[in-house]
């Protein structure tokens, strides 16, 4: 049970708490609400409206002026720690009752989550898994609106899988997580740190900052727990740093704890060494070997046998909307991907210019999300050219933005012996259909930046989208 530190108290404790809300629009009969401060808006402007829908608790960093006799107000010093530790006590401390391993880094979080959720069940261990695709667990599977969600959900479901005889959980530990304080109150077995590069400083401000909040998830472990990192990483070490629990290192490059070696890679999968034992897996890429070596060093870290993981791994298959591919009739190869970040493309652009022959062209389609960091859109334009035959800029996920505008942004990073290689479509539809008559027999056309995603995101409203689906819809009425 966790103790949570009050300031002050108007009204008597002592009466029932039905359940937690953040959002008084979820809030009923002796509920308690916790007021938080938020970017947009500040809940404790709808203490009121949640008094009227039945909260009978209320939980805030100020008290208001004009009191409710029938409503119990406590004080904190902040509410977003407050309601993780609360949070946690109502749904009886879940995460202490399993195995709970928290992935986090720039790329990579969502593939080693999904693939150790998947090697486990696949040895008929009962695994849940919180993360970008989904919240999955005793063949439940709920759609996730955020990388991590509040602390009220974390705790709800991790009480349901508990409750459901589950050992394992693997969640995806975003900055933004870390930063709202998402996870407090959670009890983290392990840790794996992928990597870390340019992202998110719209947020964080900086990448000093960036990389410190993802650090505090590795200061909170105990003696008791592992902490995973990658050593080809510089910032491996910096997560590590006064860190309690048992330190372990995974690369491809350098010594490490768990090494991994590529021997051999195709476009259906690639040949591997794994402390010294040869296997074949059906995903590919330097970026997915480091993942795959996170999840043999995680397995092996929760104690699994090692050939029996090492089986495990050879059957497994690409996360949705991760090295996605899909070859046509005519032999055009195309890839989705994810890659939203300057490092996560050159990664993915890496990997098909070693597996292609050069005989053939790189067609990508690459945008940028509105309202979000502006700093990389050029470094994306930059990369997309240097490392393709010819680029199509279009539009992301443009929101707020003119996409237009974010498209110049992005072509203002190529170099200029570039040039001729772009071109710009705004409409990203109309722009996987021309990478798709551009396209030759043998070419290789990378749409790039949505991945798994299932709509994009115009001006405050969702639009039913999805790269992998339209793509074989363009070739299926082209050919």
């Amino acid at each position: 049970m966790y103790k949570v530190a009050i300031e002050g108290v108007s009204g008597s404790t002592d009466g029932e708490v039905t359940h937690i809300a953040m959002d008084s629009r979820e809030v009923s009969d002796k509920g308690m609400f916790v007021a938080i401060k938020g970017t947009a808006m500040d809940g404790h402007d709808y203490i009121g409206k949640s008094i009227g829908a039945g909260a009978k608790y209320i939980v805030c960093e100020q008290i208001p002026e004009v009191l409710n006799k029938a409503v119990v107000y406590i004080q904190v010093d902040d509410s977003r720690a407050a309601l993780g530790f609360i949070a946690a006590n109502f749904y009886d401390n879940p995460s202490s009752k399993l195995n709970l391993v928290g992935i986090t880094g720039t790329n990579g979080k969502t593939t080693v989550a999904t693939l150790l959720f998947q090697l486990l069940n696949n040895q008929k261990k009962k695994a849940g898994l919180i993360s970008t695709l989904a919240i999955r667990y005793d063949k439940k599977e709920i759609e996730s609106t955020h990388t991590t969600p509040n602390p009220i959900i974390i705790n709800q479901h991790l009480r349901a899988m508990v409750d459901a005889g589950i050992s394992y959980c693997f969640m995806e530990v975003s900055s933004h997580g870390i930063d709202q304080k998402r996870i407090t109150g959670l009890d983290f077995k392990g840790a794996v740190f992928t990597n870390l590069s340019h992202d998110h400083l719209d947020y964080h401000q900086s990448f000093k900052n960036y990389r410190d909040t993802k650090k505090q998830l590795f200061d909170r472990l105990d003696a008791n727990a592992f902490a995973l990192v990658n050593a080809d990483d510089k910032n491996g070490k910096v997560m590590l740093q006064n860190c309690k629990a048992k330190k372990q290192t995974y690369a491809l490059h350098q010594y490490a704890d768990f090494k991994a070696q590529i021997l051999e890679h195709q476009f259906n999968g690639m040949l591997l060494k794994i402390n010294q034992n040869e296997i074949w897996t059906q995903v590919l890429g330097e970026f997915n070997a480091y993942n795959l070596l996170a999840v043999f060093a995680t397995a092996q870290l929760l104690g699994e046998e090692e050939w029996s993981s090492l089986k495990s791994i050879s059957q497994l298959k690409n996360v949705p909307g991760r090295f996605q591919t899909y070859q046509t009739p005519n032999r055009i190869m195309v890839v989705v991907d994810y890659a939203h970040t300057p490092d996560a493309l050159k990664n993915v652009l890496n990997t098909i210019n070693k597996i292609r022959t050069q005989n053939e062209s790189l067609l990508t389609v690459v945008g940028c999300g509105g309202n979000r960091d502006q700093d990389k859109r050029p470094m994306m334009g930059n990369t997309a050219a240097r490392l393709s035959s010819k680029v199509i800029f279009t539009s992301d996920n443009p929101r707020d933005e003119d996409p237009d505008l974010i498209i110049e942004q992005m072509s203002a990073g190529v170099d200029p012996v570039d040039f001729k290689k772009t071109m710009s479509v705004t409409k990203r539809k109309e722009a996987i259909k021309v990478a798709c008559q551009m396209s030759n027999p043998g070419d290789i056309i990378l749409i790039a930046g949505k991945g798994h995603e299932n709509y994009q995101e115009i001006m405050g409203k969702k639009h039913p989208f999805n790269d992998y689906k339209i793509a074989k819809e363009i070739f299926s009425k082209i050919l």
